[in-house]
């Protein structure tokens, strides 16, 4: 893990809120959830390392 994100009380609660959507879209299977978020964060990043290599070509 690259930082550690340390969020204020406000940003916790729309988080949790979001995280409970999620994991509500999974039928309530967090686990499902998660790994879903790993693919879909693995996905995002792999798109933000190719702008990169882009940008320093």
């Amino acid at each position: 893990m690259d930082q550690i994100i340390t969020l204020d009380s406000r940003q916790e609660a729309a988080l949790q809120k979001v995280a409970d959507k999620f994991v509500a879209l999974h039928h309530g299977n967090a686990m499902k959830a998660l790994k879903e978020m790993i693919v879909l964060n693995g996905r995002l990043q792999d798109q933000i390392d190719a702008l990169k290599r882009r940008q320093h070509q």
